[in-house]
């Protein structure tokens, strides 16, 4: 049977809609409601796989799960609730199938730079950031990450969904099955042990603040150098 084709389909359509027209196999439908709600699922899955590769696999499979049960989706949690459960049950599944934890890989620029609601179109039309600026940030970013992905297993995907996607505590504790006073707890656990973290970090940072070694003070040198007479002589005071 091939999917009904029928109009295009809007993104300002409801999460309501667009399972129902999923449900009747409209493709475009799927198309904007997989748009809508990636970043999330894919910020669900890095937190449980902490591998790039892994996560986006995870994402699919969990849309595909998604697809083929979205007929029986009766509303009785939030759309982006449901899904996330499912892709965070997939990459629990890849997880515990590999036995494996991976290193912790870099996320591309544009991995956090695309937004359910039309973040990305509002960037590109701000004035282009400085580039030691934009450098800052990557690198603040990159720190910011690595930490997270040291995070116990059991605080690191509640911290992702409360902290990064702004989940509330309700939403959180479906979407993971578990308890509300849990995700409360582990998300207060988790800020805890982010800051100690970043603190120790930025302790280590202070004996290399304006560092002075390196091209600046061979850059000195040279210059003074060049500027002593000829001779060997000291310079006249």
């Amino acid at each position: 049977m091939k999917p009904a084709v029928i109009e295009a389909v809007s993104d300002k359509l409801s999460d309501a809609e667009l399972v129902r027209r999923i449900a009747a196999q409209d493709h475009e439908a799927f198309r904007v409601l997989m748009k809508r709600h990636n970043q999330m699922l894919y910020r669900a899955a890095r937190s449980v796989l902490k591998n790039e590769a892994e996560a986006e696999d995870a994402v699919q499979e969990a849309y595909m799960q998604a697809y083929r049960a979205m007929g029986h989706f009766r509303g009785d949690a939030k759309l982006s609730t449901w899904l996330v459960r499912i892709v965070v049950n997939e990459s629990i599944t890849r997880l515990n199938k590999h036995a494996r934890r991976a290193e912790v890989i870099r996320l591309e620029d544009d991995d956090l730079q695309q937004d359910q609601h039309s973040s990305e179109d509002s960037m590109n039309e701000s004035a282009p950031e400085n580039p030691d600026r934009a450098a800052q940030r990557s690198e603040t970013r990159r720190l910011l990450e690595s930490k997270i992905d040291e995070l116990p297993d059991a605080f690191r995907t509640v911290f992702v969904l409360r902290a990064v996607e702004e989940m509330t505590v309700e939403e959180a504790a479906t979407a993971l099955d578990i308890p509300e006073a849990t995700v409360r707890t582990r998300f207060f656990r988790a800020k805890g042990m982010l800051r100690e973290a970043l603190s120790r970090e930025i302790d280590l940072a202070h004996g290399d603040a304006f560092s002075f070694a390196g091209a600046r003070c061979d850059r000195i040198i040279a210059n003074v150098m060049a500027r002593l007479p000829e001779g060997g002589k000291a310079p006249t005071l």
